[in-house]
């Protein structure tokens, strides 16, 4: 088949519809009207002489067909902008783009402060968006383009299709009350497993990795609450005997914000925690997002050594 008469960007709606499965939504992301969209649909569907895209409750479910084209699609899209964006080096900053970023509140207080006025001024034309990880990999939304960078601690046995960096390092502190009756000057081990404590759970687990490294020591601590937050469990531990134990970084902001608050070297023997950003590879040579990943290392770097 010769692709004299064919239209390529007809590939791109193709891939859009794939993965918004919407027309609404479709139209709304290669800014058309739902008219020319259709339209375009039609001749989409001529052109591989098979509907592609059938009716559902909810949008659009794709056919056998279009599920067997879209790797071949993305693949194609995906060169096909790279080279234009290879041959447009110097105006990559100034695309009208949007990158979501699923991460924690830790890692999104950490970070954009720095980052943002980074991108506002560089690349002004660009919208971030955090999502929260739920305690889990992405791995859907990476791979169909719902997110373009995973920010966290907790990622292992990632697919092929999938790249990753250690962008920062950290290792624990434990955050109290001045008031704290149990504790006598520096915090030691009697005193940390005499105190009621609160955990950060993004999945419902209470047994963490503080709980697994005293199970191995003999000893066992009293979990009374799991909180979704990194950040919220500082205000309940003001005035009170509750201790968490937290991120370097988060108990230096929080005794920064409340003067009632200190953080304590933790007693535990605790690993430190590698935080990563992992991406999917139909993103890797988009000139845009690797600019992106680069500033996100810069920033955290920066925090690390500061």
């Amino acid at each position: 088949m010769n692709i004299t008469g064919k239209d390529l960007n007809l590939l791109k709606l193709f891939q859009v519809l794939y993965e918004e499965r919407s027309v609404s939504l479709a139209a709304e992301r290669m800014n058309l009207s739902q008219p020319a969209l259709s339209h375009k649909l039609v001749k989409l569907r001529s052109e591989f002489d098979d509907p592609l895209f059938a009716r559902a409750p909810r949008g659009l479910t794709p056919t056998p067909r279009a599920h067997q084209l879209a790797p071949l699609v993305q693949q194609l899209v995906q060169s096909l902008e790279s080279f234009y964006d290879y041959c447009d080096e110097d105006s990559f900053l100034l695309r009208e783009d949007r990158v979501h970023i699923f991460s924690t509140d830790y890692i999104e207080q950490l970070l954009m402060p720095v980052l943002l006025p980074r991108v506002r001024k560089q690349a002004p034309n660009l919208q971030l968006v955090f999502h929260h990880t739920r305690g889990k990999l992405p791995r859907n939304e990476l791979e169909t383009g719902a997110c373009d960078i995973a920010i966290a601690g907790f990622f292992e046995q990632l697919p092929d299709t999938f790249y990753q960096q250690k962008i920062h390092q950290e290792g624990f502190s434990v955050l109290a009350s001045r008031s704290n009756s149990a504790i006598k000057g520096a915090l030691d081990l009697p005193a940390f497993l005499a105190c009621d404590h609160l955990v950060t759970t993004l999945t419902g687990d209470l047994d963490g990795v503080v709980d697994r490294v005293l199970q191995g020591m003999g000893h066992r601590r009293r979990v009374v609450a799991g909180l979704s937050s990194f950040l919220s469990p500082a205000s309940m531990i003001e005035g009170s005997n509750l201790l968490i134990t937290c991120l370097n970084s988060v108990a230096q902001q929080a005794c920064r914000r409340a003067p009632d608050l200190v953080s304590h070297p933790c007693p535990v023997p605790m690993p430190t925690v590698d935080i990563l950003q992992t991406w999917h590879r139909r993103t890797h040579e988009d000139p845009l997002r690797g600019w992106l990943r680069q500033q996100i290392r810069d920033v955290l770097q920066d925090e690390k050594n500061g």
